[in-house]
């Protein structure tokens, strides 16, 4: 590199310096919209309006009543302005978890419900999130997927203040909807345990262990997703294949979604979508070169 070239790289890395530490607005920037996604640039956040959603729907979502029901409740509840919880959805990748708060949004967008999605590494700025949204009309789902932390990771303090742990309450338009992979957020080491001691009969966890499930524990309504059972993904399939348009060829297509799930090792509702698609895109394409 030149002289004139390291001259303005530090240049350019001391500007961005000096501009994080100027006064930010005191509330970021809102566009208008009914989705949001948290967008930083040079340490500055603001809420950047989505314009193009995922359609899917609850009526999508097979063999998902108990979750459907419980969190759609907690999201009407939330929507009147009643008490309402935070909520963790948590299980094995391509059950369904994020399709279902996406679902919920397509459902309820028309009676006030906003969405802002958040990526793990900014939740340091949801103290700002809440601020932009706090005097602003609509019921505001904070949406983190695929929220996990490794064990060096300060991010979660931010989301552990945020969900009850400030002063300062949380405004009552504003809910998180998190999912997981992980039922406890951060990873569980069998070290944990060996810490655990007994004290007049009973065992008490090791402080490692209780900073791990405090984070867990702050969400109010806990929602479990499993895999599906081979009966259960051929009936996923088989919805997805109907909303695709696709004519009934019931037993190639249910011998070829096996093999597809064994392929992937996974017959989850993901898995039964994409071999969908898949199914669908093969046989237009054939049909289509016959002409």
């Amino acid at each position: 590199m030149t002289s004139p070239e390291q001259f303005f790289t530090r240049a350019e890395a001391l500007l961005d310096r000096v501009e994080r530490l100027l006064p930010l607005h005191d509330r970021p920037p809102v566009e208008d919209g009914v989705a949001w996604r948290w967008r930083k640039r040079n340490g500055h956040g603001r809420l950047a309006a989505i314009h193009r959603f995922n359609p899917i729907q609850l009526a999508d979502l097979q063999h998902l009543e108990i979750q459907k029901d419980e969190l759609e409740r907690n999201t009407r509840q939330f929507l009147a302005g009643l008490p309402a919880n935070n909520a963790l959805l948590w299980g094995p990748r391509g059950t369904g978890k994020s399709s279902l708060i996406k679902a919920l949004f397509n459902a309820y967008v028309e009676r006030g419900l906003r969405l802002i999605e958040v990526d793990r590494l900014d939740l340091i700025d949801l103290p700002e999130i809440v601020d932009a949204v706090a005097d602003r009309t609509g019921r505001y789902v904070v949406f983190c997927d695929d929220l996990s932390f490794d064990e060096h990771d300060s991010t979660y303090r931010a989301l552990k203040t945020v969900l009850d742990g400030s002063v300062l309450a949380t405004p009552d338009n504003l809910v998180i909807y998190a999912t997981s992979n992980r039922r406890h957020l951060l990873p569980e080491r069998q070290r944990d345990n060996l810490d655990a001691r007994a004290v007049d009969g009973e065992i008490h966890q090791s402080e490692a262990v209780e900073e791990k499930i405090s984070l867990s524990e702050r969400f109010g309504l806990w929602l479990s997703f499993h895999p599906f059972n081979q009966e259960r993904y051929l009936d996923i399939v088989q919805h997805w294949l109907t909303a695709l348009g696709v004519p009934s060829d019931h037993d190639p297509a249910q011998r070829a979604a096996l093999q597809w799930a064994l392929l992937h090792g996974s017959r989850s509702g993901r898995a039964a979508y994409q071999f969908a698609k898949d199914w669908a895109g093969r046989r237009a394409l054939l049909a289509s070169e016959r002409k």
